[in-house]
């Protein structure tokens, strides 16, 4: 006896018995297991399922019972049947007692050549949507992959954008804060020109007399008090050019506001070697002595960083 399932293309023999059946034994060995069913039974391109069932038990009684079976043993050949329903499954062969095993086969083969035809459309129908969704599907995960990059290659061009203008701003900045730089400290050196005290005359006779050694490789030799500062020897390095440019009539010039001036250059004696740092503070006497040849000396990262070894 054959248990209802889904529908299917398959054409499906049940049977039921019941083992107190005076012909259920005999019926079981030389039908149910001869050569003849079973072979058809297990031929794939009969496309057979196979269910049995012993009255006994609860399941069978009752597709025993929802099949009218009357007589046993009992075999039915149930089939999908899409011209009732789309999920309808109907009996379309029904073989009740004792049957030989030639007429078992006989029966099957005429139900499934009675219905095979409808089932092989409604298969075909079902491997076609099956085929049309497949393709929806390829196609619907082509597009997302498709959206994703396109989304993936948006999202690069903003943050490729956004990092040219962060760049472009910050440079714009760099920019805006050297040329304030430079202003500043052309207006810090003419500040400073104006306080630089003048070169002692000949009656200072304890003046200090400096040689400096430019980096342009001018050689400027000048006498400063003995009691200036080293910072006042460093100023007038800074602002040489300042110095040795025409006295012109000019208004008050004030310290840059906010500007914090720092010498780019550092003052060496050669031979030895001694350098004479403005941080050091002291006066020139103090520091040089009577007389001396210093080098300006230009100050860099590298530089930085051997002194530092």
């Amino acid at each position: 006896m054959e248990r209802a399932g889904p529908p299917g293309p398959q054409i499906s023999p049940g049977r039921a018995s019941g083992p107190e059946h005076d012909d259920t034994s005999g019926w079981v060995r030389d039908t149910l297991l001869s050569r003849e069913v079973t072979d058809f039974v297990n031929d794939q391109q009969n496309d057979i399922l196979v269910w049995g069932g012993n009255v006994q038990d609860s399941e069978a009684y009752q597709v025993a019972n929802s099949l009218r079976c009357t007589k046993f043993p009992f075999a039915a050949a149930i089939v999908h049947t899409p011209n009732v329903s789309s999920t309808a499954m109907s009996v379309v062969s029904r073989m009740s007692g004792t049957t030989s095993p030639v007429d078992f086969v006989e029966k099957l083969r005429s139900a499934i050549a009675q219905h095979k035809e409808p089932l092989e459309r409604i298969q075909a129908t079902r491997a076609e949507q099956q085929a049309s969704r497949s393709l929806r599907e390829q196609q619907d995960s082509a597009y997302e992959r498709s959206l994703a990059i396109d989304r993936e290659r948006a999202r690069q061009r903003r943050e490729e954008e956004a990092a040219r203008q962060r760049e472009e701003q910050e440079a714009a900045e760099r920019r805006a804060a050297e040329e304030k730089r430079i202003h500043d400290l052309a207006q810090w050196k003419q500040w400073r020109a104006r306080s630089i005290a003048d070169e002692p005359g000949p009656d200072v006779k304890d003046a200090v007399r400096i040689s400096i050694r430019l980096p342009s490789g001018e050689r400027v030799i000048r006498k400063f008090a003995p009691e200036a500062p080293l910072d006042e020897l460093y100023a007038f390095v800074e602002c040489y050019d300042i110095l040795n440019e025409p006295a012109e009539e000019a208004g008050e010039v004030v310290k840059p506001e906010g500007f914090e001036h720092q010498y780019g250059f550092r003052l060496v004696s050669p031979m030895p070697r001694v350098v004479y740092e403005v941080d050091a503070g002291g006066s020139v006497r103090d520091k040089i002595g009577r007389g001396g040849n210093l080098l300006v000396e230009p100050i860099d990262d590298e530089s930085d960083e051997e002194d530092e070894e």
